[in-house]
């Protein structure tokens, strides 16, 4: 049975979790490593890398031009963002193997029979799930990432790959690795849908914030990505020091975090705010574009 833990003294971490993550193996054990690290040790961190790695893709006019056609981010972009964070959440939350994870791969898969996606883009999702959480905590979080963790997030992925009849998918992380560079090199260029899409997700932050801080959105957006992205998007570099005074404020958050943390703990789907469902999460069943599965 799986342990939960508490907080010592209601604001401490609690070092038992890395202890069970450091007995852990990630070829038998990454759904509960993928949880522990979700749930406790990262989980502000594992969703700002998920958000960039969904804004990665965008860079790619086969994937933000499917997006810009069906129109679900400019109509319903909070929506959209809700409820692709509760499928995920819930899988990584619970495990692929999971009755609840089941569940929410299969409305994924639901959901995305409604369009033709090519293998190669859904591989290419995946690996930015795998890439992204890896790179933001070992560069932001509050500690490293071992290597153990890593492939963990990298066999975790790929089973969900699986389960989402995924094919031809990469049997190592070098081949991943391979596998997204020459992705990016074949499609990456801009258009107006990874402009247009991308914009629609900079206005969904937006809402985030009081109306005084929406101008600072895109520049932090612009600073935190690569500059092949910013390219594919079109937007402007920002000005040295604003890069790093927001490198910097991530930097600094991540000291006092090796001993306290203000999340819950853990952190789950059940006690997570999503904007678009203020009552609470929403079913599994019932996320996703209206008419979808019913």
């Amino acid at each position: 049975m799986n342990v939960i833990y508490s907080k010592w003294l209601g604001v401490f971490r609690n070092p038992a979790v890395r202890r069970e993550l450091q007995a852990l193996d990630p070829v038998s054990d990454h759904q509960r490593m993928v949880h522990l690290l979700t749930a406790y040790e990262f989980p502000f961190d594992m969703t700002r890398a998920l958000e960039l790695a969904l804004f990665h893709t965008y860079a790619s006019p086969r994937i933000s031009g499917l997006l810009a056609r069906t129109g679900e981010f400019a109509k319903h972009g909070q929506k959209r963002y809700d409820d692709t964070s509760r499928l995920i959440a819930e899988f990584m939350e619970s495990g692929y193997d999971s009755e609840k994870g089941r569940r929410a791969i299969a409305r994924m898969n639901e959901i995305h029979s409604h369009y033709r996606i090519d293998n190669a883009d859904y591989l290419f999702v995946l690996a930015t799930f795998v890439f992204y959480p890896i790179n933001w905590i070992n560069e932001y979080g509050w500690r490293k990432l071992t290597s153990m963790e890593e492939l963990a997030l990298f066999y975790f992925f790929r089973e969900v790959g699986r389960r989402m009849n995924l094919t031809d998918l990469p049997e190592s992380v070098t081949q991943l690795s391979a596998f997204t560079d020459d992705y990016e090199r074949r499609y990456f260029r801009y258009t107006e849908s990874n402009r247009n899409v991308a914009d629609a997700t900079v206005n969904i932050v937006k809402g985030w914030f009081p109306a005084f801080l929406h101008g600072l959105v895109r520049p932090t957006f612009a600073a935190l990505i690569p500059e092949k992205l910013r390219i594919a998007f079109g937007y402007e570099r920002p000005a040295e020091w604003f890069i790093s005074l927001t490198k910097g404020a991530l930097w600094l958050r991540k000291w006092p975090l090796r001993w306290i943390t203000f999340k819950k703990y853990p952190t789950l789907v059940n006690n997570t705010t999503y904007r678009s469902y203020p009552t609470g999460a929403p079913e599994i069943e019932s996320v996703g574009p209206a008419g979808l599965g019913e």
